[in-house]
């Protein structure tokens, strides 16, 4: 063991392999491991939703069920455990009403009900472990009742009083907003209401920043980004009271989970030094699009949700101009407003020989895309940190992204001058802008020498999450000697 191992409870909505909507899945299935790695002893906790599959992870009860402080108090909750990795610790909790008869993580009625259960018996869970942490990371509004609890009234009660609180922002978008009869269902009617909430309403997300002992997004660019107006999705003046407590750090990526060695998804693996294999990739997914097979043409891949804040608004005079004004392919692999669905459908039909929308989620198809795409586009308005370009790089796929939260803080922009850069980065939220980043691509594209260096110097960038992963160790010292 290390000096200074630490006891972490990391709280998380969802968690691969367990239940994944999102990013902070994939977060909470790596940063508890990489922790882990490190020597602390750090466990994951979060509910048991009904696609849980008891077989499939070898769970088993432990102990009694127990009563939790919420609603008229008569909900009881069931642990239940299981292993991530070699050896983290998880503990689901199971309650049949809110969590296990439901098929979905998110997306009811009764969410605020559901996570305020969620949060409580993750207290009540802890003193039936008789396991007390050194600090909880919590994520997200989702799980934002329990350092707010730690801070208004667990102060009260030795056991919680000195477990220090970290409160990680994914996405500011997201902010649990509901009534202020949540309160009385979660016992906690003495929780005063923060200038930045609505009139009669709870925002889980500010009480949680108001009231852990330090905050931070998974980007240092969106740490400064969402202290302004524009960005801060109305909290930046709470965030600016608390900027003293507010850092960034960069997500990481498992690179045992992202790895074209051993991808089994990958026809043709390929690494940095045997990168002529991944032509033939770029070739089995020309024809998997039924798209000619040309080798020598760019092919530009775009993996996303289909949402304006992804830059969508762009996308029809881009496309326009890359199929109709210049020798390009392009796929686009992702779901969601059914305008966009309209109009990359609209597109593929003016341009049938050139591009290919698959308007699904397809893992599988994913990780090709990765591996075979030139060019990776992310013209995104607000991406609080992104996955999708750094693994676009580890896959050789160089990324195309406007200069903005994580995408800025892990892309650097190509200069043929210097010969330096990862990819090609612009400014302006504008179409001109976008097409202006994929013509420096396209140029580069053609010099041989140049596009391979790009695509090695990408590669050979470090997004594993060691570093991230003891950024977050400096940061639970911090949270503890703050706390006293």
């Amino acid at each position: 063991m290390i000096e200074n191992t630490l006891r972490i409870l990391f709280l998380s909505a969802e968690a691969v392999p367990f239940a994944k909507v999102g990013g902070l899945a994939d977060v909470a299935g790596s940063l508890p491991k990489a922790l882990r790695a490190l020597g602390h002893d750090v466990r994951l906790m979060m509910p048991r939703y009904g696609t849980i599959n008891s077989d499939e992870f070898g769970l088993e009860k432990i102990g009694e069920p127990f009563r939790v402080p919420a609603g008229a108090g008569k909900e009881y909750v069931h642990l239940i455990g299981a292993t991530m990795g070699a050896d983290v610790p998880v503990y689901l909790l199971w309650n049949e009403h809110y969590f296990t008869s439901r098929e979905k993580v998110y997306g009811f009625e009764d969410d605020a009900q559901r996570f305020a259960v969620f949060g409580r018996g993750v207290l009540g869970a802890l003193k039936q472990l008789k396991w007390k942490p050194d600090v909880i990371h919590a994520n997200d509004w989702h799980t934002a009742l329990v350092p707010t609890w730690l801070d208004v009234s667990g102060w009260r009660d030795p056991f919680f009083r000195e477990i220090a609180t970290l409160f990680t922002i994914h996405n500011l978008a997201y902010q649990g907003i509901t009534g202020r009869l949540i309160l009385r269902f979660a016992q906690m009617d003495e929780l005063e209401h923060l200038s930045v909430e609505q009139p009669g309403a709870v925002n889980w997300m500010a009480q949680a920043i108001a009231h852990s002992d330090l905050i931070n997004t998974v980007s240092e660019r969106y740490a400064r980004e969402i202290l302004k107006p524009e960005m801060g999705m109305g909290l930046d003046p709470l965030l600016k009271q608390r900027q003293d407590r507010l850092n960034g750090v960069l997500n990481g990526l498992d690179y045992e989970e992202w790895n074209p060695v051993t991808d089994p998804h990958v026809p043709h693996n390929f690494d940095i030094d045997a990168l002529n294999r991944r032509a033939a990739n770029k070739t089995a997914l020309q024809q998997q699009a039924r798209l000619p097979v040309r080798s020598k043409v760019p092919l530009v891949g775009m993996i996303t949700r289909l949402d304006q804040v992804k830059g969508m608004d762009l996308m029809e005079p881009v496309l326009t101009w890359l199929l109709g004004e210049r020798d390009a392919q392009f796929v686009l692999l992702g779901t969601g407003d059914p305008r966009y669905h309209r109009m990359f459908e609209s597109l593929q039909e003016r341009y049938p020989d050139r591009m290919r929308a698959f308007l699904k989620f397809d893992g599988v198809l994913a990780r090709r895309i990765y591996a075979s795409a030139d060019m990776f586009l992310m013209p995104s308005f607000v991406e609080p940190c992104g996955l999708g370009q750094m693994i676009a790089m580890r896959y050789g796929s160089v990324p195309v992204v406007r200069e903005t939260g994580g995408l800025a803080d892990t892309v650097t922009d190509h200069t043929p001058e210097q010969g330096h850069g990862t990819g090609f980065v612009f400014q302006d939220k504008t179409p001109e802008a976008c097409q202006g980043a994929l013509e420096r691509a396209l140029r580069a594209y053609q010099d041989r020498d140049t596009w391979r260096a790009l695509q090695m110097r990408a590669m050979a960038t470090d997004f594993s999450w060691t570093a991230s992963a003891e950024e977050y160790v400096d940061l639970y010292h911090r949270a503890i000697a703050v706390h006293g």
